[in-house]
């Protein structure tokens, strides 16, 4: 936008929204650790007292790998 000669105050606008978003990004991550935890958690919980084996046993635990790997690949 800036080499094509935008409007500055669209400019300032997009900077702020570029700033808004990168605010967002901690606060999902922490709130994504929080939900895989309460995942992992109930998850345990419900192997414990033995609740049935089901096809919703194995999405919880497949989603819990592919968060996990999401985190290794931002820590990396």
């Amino acid at each position: 936008m800036k080499e094509k000669g935008a409007d500055p105050y669209d400019l300032k606008q997009q900077e702020n929204v570029l700033a808004e978003s990168r605010m967002m990004i901690p606060d999902c991550h922490k709130r994504l650790e929080a939900s895989l935890a309460d995942l992992k958690a109930t998850l345990a919980e419900l192997e414990e007292a033995k609740e049935k084996e089901d096809l919703e046993f194995e999405e919880a635990r497949s989603t819990i790998t592919e968060v996990e790997k999401l985190f290794e690949t931002a820590e990396a």
